[in-house]
């Protein structure tokens, strides 16, 4: 029998765990190559472990800055996650779910039927979370006199039957009206408890004069620099630029000013639950989190101070 050289014997050796290391025999190297092969994201601890690292969410500016405030805290301890948040109104937000184009949206109103008939001809499962609740602020120049109205009295200004602000308790004044855009939810909230009264007159509707303006900064800024404006923004928009109407109810005689604490025990006549809605029960992992997290402690902390009222 031939003898196998030493110089013989290393160079198989060496053959052999070449082979043992493409096939991914060795310890350590099969877990990645198969990551590799079906798909797998790998994920370290600075991502919190989720599939995926990328969230879009589109819709109610009205949820727009407390949502940006969400996403920052969300992603201030969850590195390596991107968060996408842009407005445009609740129709456009639940329009971009349907359409797949993004990942929440964002609504100062309830879901439509028909909205609701087109997400399920796409093969979507809609689902709708309460995140906090908004009071609706009417607001009017700092330099205008009237502090109170009535919703019978903000009813008539906005569909165009009041016109002068002497017919209100103020100066002599043709009033000038601001309103938010058709495809925001405040606008359609705004018309259907204020102007049509709870839905009792459905005829009425906006005056054609009103200014459709696309935000409550927008809003904000009319009213801001025009004495004889109002509009209407969400709670927590309002700040000391403008004056917050105190609104008289149907079944009381006193105005109540808009306030966390006036919606919280339901004096305040003008306020909405707020959503977010997802395409489908079954959420990704990332989505689940974000969604846990405003919902929790600190998420509901952030909307109190951004100016909304927390759930609890």
């Amino acid at each position: 029998m031939k003898r196998i050289s030493k110089k013989s014997l290393i160079l198989l050796i060496a053959a052999a765990l070449a082979l043992l290391f493409i096939s991914g025999v060795l310890p350590g190297c099969s877990g990645q190559a198969d990551a590799a092969n079906n798909g797998t994201a790998q994920t370290d601890s600075s991502e919190g472990g989720f599939k995926d690292t990328e969230l879009v969410i589109q819709g109610s500016d009205t949820l727009l800055e407390v949502s940006q405030n969400w996403a920052e805290a969300f992603m201030d301890v969850n590195p390596g996650i991107n968060i996408s948040i842009t407005g445009g109104g609740s129709g456009t937000g639940i329009a971009a779910l349907i359409n797949k184009t993004t990942d929440l949206a964002n609504a100062s109103r309830s879901i439509k039927d028909k909205e609701i008939e087109a997400a399920k001809s796409q093969g979507l499962d809609v689902q709708e979370y309460t995140v906090a609740w908004d009071g609706i602020s009417v607001i009017i120049n700092k330099n205008n006199p009237v502090t109170e109205l009535s919703m019978e009295q903000i009813s008539k200004i906005f569909t165009g039957e009041i016109t002068n602000w002497n017919e209100a308790g103020g100066n002599d004044g043709e009033i000038v009206v601001a309103s938010r855009d058709s495809s925001s939810g405040t606008y359609g909230y705004f018309k259907e408890r204020v102007i049509q009264m709870d839905g009792e007159i459905e005829e009425n509707d906006y005056t054609q004069m009103a200014l459709f303006l696309a935000s409550n900064s927008a809003i904000r800024e009319e009213v801001t620099g025009n004495e004889n404006a109002i509009g209407y923004i969400g709670l927590g928009y309002l700040d000391d630029s403008v004056k917050a109407v105190h609104v008289i109810g149907e079944e009381v005689t006193e105005g109540v000013a808009p306030s966390i604490e006036n919606v919280q025990d339901g004096s305040y006549p003008i306020s909405r639950p707020l959503y977010i809605y997802a395409s489908d029960s079954d959420l990704t992992d990332l989505e689940q989190a974000f969604l846990d997290f405003v919902l929790g402690e600190e998420g509901q902390a952030i909307a109190l101070k951004i100016g909304f009222v927390p759930l609890s």
